[in-house]
């Protein structure tokens, strides 16, 4: 400790001080600016050396899809479906129901078919039902949605493996790129989001911390 003190020390004479490794928050700001509309590439998180703090920087990525108001709409809080991008209740009233799926004669397949249905503007695709309530993600941080992607008790019982397949070719989730009448899509591509999340998981599935104050 004492030599590394001296070198220290020395270098700080002929380049002015010795520089401390930059934050995982450092290195996520030094990336290059991204559209809303897009992700960035995989290999841009290659100039991040250490391998969690490449994790972290790349689920905070995915994140931009996990928390975009296409899918958190479908994650709620309660037992209301929420719409639009300021996440209002639905309209018609619904409630999720037992299944996720509705009650009896108010069911989700009553309205939302296996496509949008531009005229009537109702939004669809195969298997259309809330996420279950464990899974709610309304007001969460990104941090707090990585700890329950990977707890099997509140995220529908997946292992990672599934997670990243559920990501890269649920056809539900693949909606989300194709919302239909002039909603906002989530960045990016379903095929650039699963890799996010399978070189999340390769990574060792770091969780990005908590902001501060």
């Amino acid at each position: 400790m004492r030599r590394a003190v001296e070198i220290c020390a020395g270098a700080a004479l002929v380049i002015g001080a010795c520089r401390k490794a930059p934050t995982p928050e450092q290195q996520q700001a030094a990336l290059p600016p991204v559209e809303p509309d897009e992700l960035r590439p995989l290999e841009v998180f290659a100039a991040i050396a250490d391998p969690t703090h490449r994790s972290q920087a790349l689920f905070l990525e995915a994140a931009r899809v996990l928390l975009h108001p296409r899918c958190v709409n479908c994650h709620p809080a309660g037992d209301t479906p929420l719409q639009g991008d300021e996440g209002q209740p639905h309209d018609p009233p619904v409630v999720r129901g037992p299944d996720n799926e509705g009650v009896p004669g108010l069911q989700c397949g009553g309205c939302h078919q296996d496509e949008n249905l531009e005229l009537a503007r109702v939004p669809g695709a195969p298997k259309w039902h809330l996420a279950p309530i464990e899974m709610a993600w309304v007001g969460r941080t990104p941090a707090a949605v990585c700890e329950q992607l990977k707890d099997p008790k509140r995220n529908g019982g997946k292992t990672l493996v599934q997670i990243v397949e559920h990501a890269a070719h649920d056809e539900l989730v693949a909606w989300g790129w194709s919302p239909g009448h002039e909603r906002v899509a989530v960045p990016g591509t379903q095929a650039q989001f699963g890799a996010l999340m399978a070189a999340w998981v390769e990574l060792g599935a770091a969780c990005p911390r908590e902001e501060g104050p």
